[in-house]
């Protein structure tokens, strides 16, 4: 066997030992931690400007809500939210500030991880195109894919979010989840006889 084969064996043999050490489980979970520590603070802080303060606004989507989500309806309005119909608008005010409080936790945790993260790229998608279309990002915040810079607040860094959370979508909550704990728990569980 010549060198180079014997390399090649070497390199092969050892990554795939690494592969088959961390399958079901680092990526899934990696991925996980990498959008906690990135995005979880980032999205729950911007859905408690969303809301009041103390029951039962806690609850209850605020001015701050429908000025962020539908901010040209909010304004032609004059700001009074109880002239804007329930639905479709009232309604995805509240979808957009329940989602952005929940979706980000269930990835977290890795509970419905697949649809979670299917929420949040379309979550993020609804965002970016209110921040283009109503809220005047300008040329050098959108940015461009495949320029010579590579830190646009939109297109680059949102670009790195969404590649994150299809990695979730493909691989789900992986083996340190509560989607795993989950899918144990029900193959346990006694099934129901059948006739």
């Amino acid at each position: 066997m010549s060198l180079i084969a014997r390399l090649a064996a070497v390199h092969h043999g050892t990554f795939a030992r690494l592969q088959a050490a961390l399958d079901g489980w680092f990526l899934e979970f990696s991925a996980r931690f990498v959008f906690a520590a990135v995005l979880l603070l980032y999205y729950l802080n911007s859905a408690m400007t969303k809301i009041g303060s103390g029951f039962p606004d806690m609850f209850v989507p605020q001015i701050g809500a429908y000025a962020q989500i539908l901010p040209k309806i909010t304004e032609s309005v004059g700001y009074d939210v109880s002239q804007i119909a329930f639905f479709p608008h009232g309604l995805i005010v509240y979808a957009g500030t329940y989602g952005e409080f929940l979706l980000p936790v269930l990835v977290v945790l890795g509970l419905f991880t697949r649809l979670a993260s299917l929420g949040m790229i379309a979550f993020i998608a609804v965002q970016t195109y209110v921040d283009i279309n109503f809220h005047g990002a300008d040329e050098k915040t959108i940015g461009g894919l495949f320029d010579r810079f590579s830190d646009s607040l939109i297109s680059d860094q949102r670009t790195l979010w969404v590649f994150l959370l299809l990695v979730l979508v493909v691989r789900g909550g992986g083996a340190l989840s509560l989607d795993h704990v989950l899918k144990r728990r029900l193959a346990a569980a006694p099934q129901p006889l059948q006739d």
